[in-house]
């Protein structure tokens, strides 16, 4: 039991300061447009080269921790993704928020990133080098099935009809291919200047959900708009925790998806939200409630996209393989103090790994507590007139989407995507399986073609790609999902029907 021994050095006065700086930074940077965790992580190495190992760790930590919570606040209060991660949390949060209840949907974010990340690094503490044998598991063709699963739940995300869902989803991967090839380097559907780069994901996610919003509330008029005042409704922590441990379906669903995503080196956590979401909705016997402001889908995205940081560093402390981006700029901060992650950091190096690991159980902590702390006042954001937040908005999305690479040509990306996604909602689409689409796209696409290529030296593609447990396993939940989504809208679609017939 090393990792009590190391406690005490969380707590010494340094130590604790540098916790509790991440933290409260943290949840500002996460809910800023354009900051996402890896920003924010490798904004902060610089100010850990004259701090010792260990607190130069803690600080990144709860940097990393905190802000992956703190994208719910601007997806709840302005349906602005403060990162991927949180692109389900806007699916019911920010319904949740226009109807006056913007501070229980922070409180249930809050709530359920503390027992999904609190499990997360128990899964660190306890079970690394089972997990990391695991992890070793996952090769071009596993990572290739998976990609494909999450394009498959696509079809049930956001949308009336799977078809549509779907059709949102293809789009998505279709601009995932605009850029140069990363394997063969080839260019694909550079048309502008701005695109020779590819479409960057954080300017997607603005001008996707912050700009369809902007153009509406414009479109609306001032006069009409500001008489919509929002009341906000008190809501008490406690009535939030009764709420928590009443839907304790969702809560696992989250955790456990979270957890398991969060371990697959090179899948990163933008999409634990939406997976676990999907399969809450799919679990839920109120999944007609999922979009309208229903406490679930908060619970499930935010309990899955904290308990996948602790499971991402498993890959990286044990085997040096960075499991998400964020933990590829953790690893930077690793060997800048000359620690080389590995099967024998912790033999070496002791107190370096269980003080970062305890001091990331302990930032959970602080983390809900500050964020509670900030619900009521938060959510008072909502009664702000809306001819005002949309003026806001756009000033917040203009600043995200330049200053990530402060580039004008992401700032036009970000606004033709917008505009694209506005016109696309009229008939029905959404907008949160197109940024999964975008995501998901070079995963599938750069592991089928390093699969493609092992299995040109072996037995042939059908075989590697179609045999082998793990793989079946995989396919077998690809096609069910498929079948599930099909069903459920052709169940839908009846009960839709007989209720007419009915009335």
């Amino acid at each position: 039991m090393e990792f009590i021994y190391y406690f005490g050095e969380v707590f010494t006065p340094i130590s604790f300061g540098l916790l509790l700086i991440g933290t409260i930074g943290g949840l500002i940077l996460g809910a800023t447009p354009g900051l996402s965790p890896t920003m924010a992580v490798a904004l902060l190495i610089p100010f850990t080269f004259h701090l010792e190992a260990a607190q130069g760790l803690i600080l990144l930590g709860a940097a990393y921790t905190s802000t992956v919570a703190g994208g719910a606040v601007s997806a709840i209060l302005l349906k602005i993704p403060g990162a991927p991660a949180n692109i389900a949390t806007t699916l019911d949060g920010h319904t949740m928020a226009q109807k006056g209840r913007g501070a229980e949907a922070l409180q249930l974010s809050f709530l359920a990133s503390l027992v999904g990340g609190v499990f997360g690094v128990f899964l660190l503490i306890f079970l690394s080098p089972l997990l990391s044998k695991a992890a070793l598991a996952f090769g071009p063709s596993e990572l290739f099935w998976i990609a494909i699963l999450g394009v498959t739940i696509i079809g049930s995300l956001d949308s009336n009809s799977v078809v549509k869902g779907l059709l949102s989803g293809c789009i998505g991967m279709w601009l995932a291919t605009i850029g140069f090839d990363d394997i063969m380097g080839a260019q694909r559907f550079i048309f502008h200047s701005s695109l020779g780069g590819g479409i960057n994901i954080i300017a997607a996610l603005i001008g996707l959900f912050a700009i369809p919003q902007v153009i509406s509330m414009f479109a609306k008029g001032r006069v009409e708009v500001d008489a919509e005042v929002i009341q906000i409704e008190k809501h008490s922590i406690f009535d939030a925790i009764r709420e928590l441990t009443r839907r304790t379906r969702a809560l696992s669903i989250g955790t456990a998806v979270g957890s398991i995503i969060g371990l697959i080196p090179g899948v990163g956590g933008q999409i634990a939200g939406l997976v676990a979401y999907d399969q809450s909705k799919k679990f839920s016997k109120e999944s007609h409630k999922f979009g309208t402001g229903h406490s679930e889908g908060i619970i499930a995205a935010e309990s899955a996209n904290n308990a996948m940081v602790g499971p991402s560093l498993v890959p990286l402390l044990t085997l040096s393989i960075p499991g998400s981006p964020t933990a590829a700029v953790l690893l930077g901060g690793l060997l800048i103090h000359g620690i080389f992650p590995g099967s024998d950091l912790f033999d070496n190096n002791p107190d370096v790994a269980w003080t970062f690991i305890d001091s990331m159980l302990i930032g959970q902590i602080l983390m809900c507590i500050f964020g509670l702390y900030i619900a009521s006042f938060a959510a008072r954001v909502s009664r702000v007139p809306q001819s005002v937040m949309a003026a806001v908005v756009l000033g917040l999305a203009l600043f995200g989407s330049y200053s990530v690479q402060h580039s004008i040509g992401d700032v036009y990306v970000m606004a033709t995507l917008g505009i694209g996604m506005y016109f696309l909602e009229r008939f029905g689409f959404s907008a949160a399986p197109l940024v999964l689409g975008l995501i998901l796209g070079p995963i599938a696409e750069a592991n089928f073609i390093q699969g493609s290529m092992i299995a040109n030296a072996t037995d042939g593609r059908l075989a590697y790609f179609f045999t082998g447990n793990l793989n079946l396993l995989l396919v077998a939940i690809v096609i069910l999902s498929i079948g599930y989504s099909a069903w459920m809208e052709i169940s839908s679609r009846s009960d839709t029907k007989n209720e007419g017939t009915t009335s």
